[in-house]
Formats: structure tokens, sequence, C-alpha cells
């Protein structure tokens, strides 16, 4: 009996594929399953063309039989079969594809599509066995024939004897090694969860022997272990379902089968697209942030299926990473494979999926905000900084997609958009203003907002670190500009205005002094034009505020970036009466009272005062 050599390179690349090409060994069943269903499927199609043939769905199936003490695994199919031609070219030629083949002849519409796109798949039996076996009969012909391999030396194929139609591939299991256990691959509850992983929803049955402990006749406590065939696979997935025959509780199921989250979802998307790209999803918005949502460990992505096949446990390029908190499925049939189904090629097919999902998820959001505002604010609450980041993230690339997605609390005392922010806005009022600050309560009493607030225009409040990056970016909504209630411009007129040259007049002897005093720590010392009831507070002038010099020297690495401050003071409050006779009597006392209100500034902006033990010695100098 001659052994055939394999053609082409065929040695070489069966090398690499062995050693290298898939990163889980577990996946050679997948593999072969999903060319069994190929197989089923062939036969299906050829009874729709071929009026001698009927396909009773019921006598095909595939079976998976495992015998431990001989170290065999057998995977059995009552599919189309190959002859003695088709072993030679399919199994003879490593990237050679019959159903790629049989699909390109056919022109497959019907929805029955052929899985197989190379005939590499076949070869990854040899990571885990030392020798293949092929028996197959073929529809087409009256011989049987076996293929026969050890690997990249070569095959035989000789006739053999086999009654029905069909393919048995017998796979002998290598012995362990120190690295790997091969003994797993015929272990009953192993193969179990290989096929439910991975195959769970190819359309036929995949039949097992199981083993199941009952109660032995005649006793009441005496059990034995019994063997039962039984259906491994579920066959119909959810997402081939009609929707409305699906309830909340059958999608919720789905979510938790699938170990999605510990979680109940606040929405499920059901997608079924027949257009340019054939696909199925089921998508979910979770509840609750995973506990290592914000982490390395955390992965993003979709599970992605060809053909009820699972390709990929984890498809990031389904999602964009500011909606890297949605779980779910894709089903496709229109994916080009390369050489292994674990390495997509990032085709137009891909990007056209990912396209279209990211539209479905913005719209369900906006739908959710507009129609469920309490499941919406439970979304946000959990995921809003997620949002945040995708605005500021890629220079603000996605701010238009995003922006409307955003909420802050305002001084509403409740979570606004940024619509509804701007369809309150009086016809005077020229800006959107915000206030920064660690949490809601602090920025309720920073001394910036006084005169904002008395005029009636809602602030919103950014507490998040990410907050006033990404509002940066967005630069704008609906023409309207974002200002700090902290910037040197407010924006509107106000009584100081109409005597401002007057008044920095009377008061700039007195501010040089104090500038002079605070030399490097503020840019300037001026009338403030925002404090009503407080003497004292600090601004900026530039790009950069003060909570993001907080933000940005908290960082690793940090530049020991710095904000042009500014101390304002109240020239309407007590204090600068003690100032301005301090000026004229006592210059000891105003770099005392200078040094003070300095203090406070910066405690009121959440920062730290540079020298403790002199700020409470200046304190005990006041009270002596």
């Amino acid at each position: 009996m001659e052994t055939k050599q394999f053609k082409a390179e065929s040695k070489r690349l069966l090398d690499m594929m062995i050693n290298s090409i898939y990163t889980h060994r577990e996946i050679f069943l997948r593999e072969l399953l999903s060319n069994a269903s190929d197989a089923i499927d062939k036969i299906y199609y050829k009874a729709l063309t071929d009026d001698s043939l009927t396909f009773d769905k019921d006598s095909y199936y595939i079976k998976v039989t495992a015998d431990k003490e001989n170290r065999i695994l057998k995977i059995v199919d009552t599919g189309i079969g190959m002859t003695k031609e088709e072993l030679e070219t399919n199994l003879g030629t490593i990237a050679k594809s019959g159903s790629l083949a049989f699909k390109t002849e056919n022109e497959l519409k019907d929805g029955h599509d052929i899985i197989g796109q190379f005939g590499v798949g076949f070869y990854s039996a040899f990571m885990v066995a030392d020798e293949v076996t092929v028996i197959s009969k073929s529809l087409d012909s009256e011989e049987s024939y076996k293929w026969e391999s050890k690997g990249a030396d070569g095959y035989t194929i000789v006739p053999c004897q086999k009654d029905s139609i069909g393919t048995e591939i017998t796979l002998k299991i290598k012995e362990n090694t120190e690295d790997e256990n091969y003994d797993e691959y015929l272990e009953e509850y192993r193969l179990k969860s290989i096929i439910k992983k991975y195959s769970d929803f190819i359309r036929y049955p995949i039949k097992m022997d199981v083993t199941e402990s009952r109660l032995k006749e005649g006793t009441e406590d005496e059990y034995e272990d019994v063997q039962e065939e039984q259906t491994i696979n579920t066959m119909i997935p959810i997402w081939r379902k009609n929707k409305k025959d699906l309830t909340k509780e059958d999608y919720e199921q789905f979510y938790a089968e699938k170990h999605y989250g510990f979680d109940k979802p606040i929405k499920h998307i059901h997608i079924s697209v027949d257009g340019a790209v054939r696909y199925n999803a089921i998508l979910y918005i979770p509840e609750k942030i995973p506990f290592d949502f914000y982490s390395p460990e955390y992965e993003k992505g979709l599970e992605l299926y060809s053909n009820g096949v699972l390709i990929m446990n984890k498809c990031a390029d389904l999602l964009p990473d500011y909606f890297s908190f949605v779980k779910g499925m894709v089903d496709s049939e229109d994916l080009s494979l390369n050489i292994s189904r674990e390495m997509l090629q990032h085709d137009r097919q891909l990007k056209l999926i990912a396209k279209n999902i990211n539209k479905k998820i913005k719209s369900e959001l906006l739908t959710i905000l507009k129609n469920e505002r309490e499941k919406y604010e439970e979304f946000y609450n959990s995921f809003g900084r997620q949002l945040k980041y995708g605005v500021y993230s890629d220079y603000g690339m996605h701010k238009e997609e995003l922006q409307d997605l955003l909420m802050f609390y305002s001084s509403k005392k409740k979570l606004v958009t940024l619509d509804e922010y701007v369809s309150r806005m009086p016809e005077e009022q020229k800006y959107i203003y915000y206030a920064t600050g660690e949490t809601n309560e602090r920025i309720d009493k920073l001394p910036q907002t006084e005169l904002v607030a008395d005029k009636g225009y809602e602030i919103l409040y950014f507490t998040d670190e990410i907050d006033e990056f990404a509002i940066r970016m967005v630069m704008a909504y609906k023409e309207k500009e974002f200002k700090s209630v902290s910037s040197g411009d407010l924006g509107f007129e106000t009584d100081e205005n109409q005597n401002e040259e007057t008044e920095e007049k009377d008061h700039k002897e007195l501010f040089d002094y104090m500038k002079n005093i605070l030399d490097g720590k503020v840019k300037d010392v001026r009338v403030s034009k925002r404090l009503k009831t407080h003497p004292v507070c600090l601004t900026t002038d530039g790009a950069v505020s003060i909570e993001m010099e907080k933000i940005l020297n908290a960082m690793p690495n940090s530049q020991n970036v710095k904000a042009d401050k500014v101390l304002e003071i109240n020239v309407h409050h007590g204090v600068y009466d003690s100032l301005k006779a301090a000026f004229e009597n006592d210059k000891e006392k105003l770099t005392l009272y200078t040094n003070l209100l300095y203090s406070q500034a910066l405690l009121i902006e959440g920062l730290p005062i540079e020298d403790p033990v002199e700020f409470t010695n200046d304190i005990c100098k006041i009270m002596v």
C-alpha cells in the first residue's frame, strides 16, 4: 500500500497548523463537527433539487463516541460522504475546501449556507491525535474508502466496507505529556462542555452516550450508572427564533446561560438583518457595572458566530470602546474567514456589521432616555463615565455621536441632558455654565457660582475627573459654548462693568502689593465681578483650570502642571475694608491677611495648603 505525499507545501503548512495556528487545542472538535454539519447540509441541498431524494431530518445526526481504554475518539455523521476522488482532493491538499467548491457551484441562497471555507480545519485533529482515519461512503458512489494519516509524512487511501452513506472520523488520541493533558478529550464531561461551548447551535443533533446515575430497580438506596444516548446541542439558537415568539424572560435566561453578567440586563436588542450583509445579533445593556470594568483584565467584545458555530469569544472589533459595556453575540453567514476560524480578516462585512451595531446601540439608548427616564439614569450612573471617556478619546472624534447621551447633575438638583439645559436657557444667556468640584454638595457652596446662580442661570456640576476634559472636546452644543463659573470672563454685564476703569484704579495699588506678597503663587489679584457674599475666591486665566491641575498632578509621572490662578477679592465685603486699612497703616498685617485669604481660597477649591503650620500660626495671630 503506497503512502501518498501531501501536495505542494502542505507538509510544512500541516506542521504549522498542528503547532501554531490554533490557540486552543479544544477547537479541533468544533472543526470536525462543523465539517460534519456541512456534509448533512449538502445532502439536504441535494434533496431540494433532486426529486429522487427525500430529506427526513430525523435521519440526520452527528455522533461523538469516546473509548478511554483504547484512546479512541470517533465523530460519525450521516451526511453526503466523500468519493475516493473527493478524499484525495479535499484531504490530500491543505486549504482545499469541498464546502467552498460546493457552495460556488450551487450558489446557495436558501439560508442553508455551508460553514467551511477552507480545508485546514480538518487538520486541527492532528493537534490531539497521533493518527487520523476517515472512512466515507458517498451518496454518489457504491464504493467506500478509508483515508489514513499519521501527520505530515503523508496518507493512504484504500477501499473498505461501509454500509451506510456518511463519514466516520477516528482519532487515536496522543499520550499525555508534561505540558499537555490529552486525556481530557476522552472525558465525557469535557467533550460535552466543548460541544456546548462551540457547537451548541449546529442545526442537526450532536449525540453522545451519556452516563447517568439512577436508582437500581427494586432497591431504595442503591444506584447504578446507566448509559443513554442524549442530544448535547440546543440546535435552534434564540437569535434565529421569531421575536414575536420570545418573551423578556427568554432573553434574560439566555443572558444568564451565556454568563454575560450576574445582574439582569436593563434592555435587550434583537437584530435580524438580511441586506448587503446578513446577520443576527442579540445585544444587552447591563444594569450594573462589572467589578473589573475599569481594570486591564476586562475584555470588551461580542461573541462571534459563523452559521451558529462560535468563532471568537470576544470580538473586540464589533464594539467601540465607549460601548464596551454592551454584552451579547453576533451570528453571520457572510464573514470571510482566513486560514483559521480564530483569525478574522478585517473585511468589509465585519466593519459593516460593527457600524450597524453601533447605530443600533445609540438608537436604543436614546429611546430609553426618551421613554424610560429612570432606567436610563440607572444605566448612566453605571456607565456614564465610559460615554464621557468616549467623547474625550481620539481627539473628540466621537463627540457628535455621543453628546446627546451625556447627562450631568445640575443646580436644578437632578440629572439633565445638554439638550434639556439648552432648551431652558433664557434668551439673553450666552453660555452653558458649569462648575467643577469633588461632590455636588461642595459645588453648591462654591463662591464662584454666586453671581451665575443669582441671575437665574442653570449650572452643570462636574464631579467626575473626566467631565471637564470631555466638555472641552465638545466645545459647544447647539452653538452654545461652555463656560466655567471660574473663568476670567463670565460673559454678561454687571454693575461693576460700568465703573470698571474707575474701580481698577482705586484698587490697583493695593492689589499690586498683594500680588507681590503672593509672588509666584497667583498670576494676578483682581476685583471680583462674581462674588456677592463671599470675600474671596480663586479663578483662572488660560486653558488649564484648577480642577484640571488637580487631576493632572495626581497622575503617575505628572509634569507638575499649574493653572494660571487669579485671586479675586469682593470689594463689597467687610474683609476688603480691613485690607484697605492694613495697606494704609500696617503692611505686616496686610501680609498676614493676604496669606490667610489665599489659603482660604485654596481650601475652598480643595487644594492643599502649602504650609499648614504657618496657616494655623497666622490664625492664632489674628486671635491674639
